[in-house]
């Protein structure tokens, strides 16, 4: 079994700034409960978000050097962005935090299962990507 390196890192940095806040901020969401099958359809998407960005499935591969370049540049500003926003508006709830937080990984997961050719990362990130926009904006609403 191969790894996609880039991809971890990539997840590390998107993780980090989420186990921070867990830990430093117990009461920092508020939960505003959503149908059950939307939550459920975010976790699966999430996860096979999570494993195709670093384990590779089927037709993986980039189509020139140029398309990896690409990959790699956009994935760090899409990252860098992240980060950025979880610390300037680390404790200043409300839209913007929420939808930045959840379009921005969304963006991230399928532009990344585009460009690599990941037909499970990008069938995760279509499964995600709604459902977590979605669920964002229910909770600051």
């Amino acid at each position: 079994m191969s790894l996609n390196v880039f991809g971890l890192i990539f997840m590390v940095f998107i993780l980090v700034p989420n186990v921070v806040f867990a830990l430093r901020c117990r009461d920092g969401f508020e939960y505003t409960r959503t149908s059950r099958a939307l939550e459920l359809l975010e976790q699966i998407g999430r996860y096979g978000c999570f494993a195709f960005m670093i384990v590779p499935g089927p037709g993986f591969g980039f189509s020139s050097d140029e398309a990896l370049a690409l990959y790699l540049i956009v994935d760090a500003l899409l990252v860098a962005a992240y980060c950025a926003i979880w610390i300037v508006c680390f404790r200043k709830p409300g839209i913007f935090r929420a939808l930045s937080l959840s379009i921005l990984p969304s963006i991230l997961f399928l532009f990344s299962g585009v460009m690599s050719h990941s037909i499970l990362l990008t069938l995760s990130s279509l499964v995600f990507a709604p459902c977590h926009i979605a669920i964002s904006y229910q909770s600051v609403r």
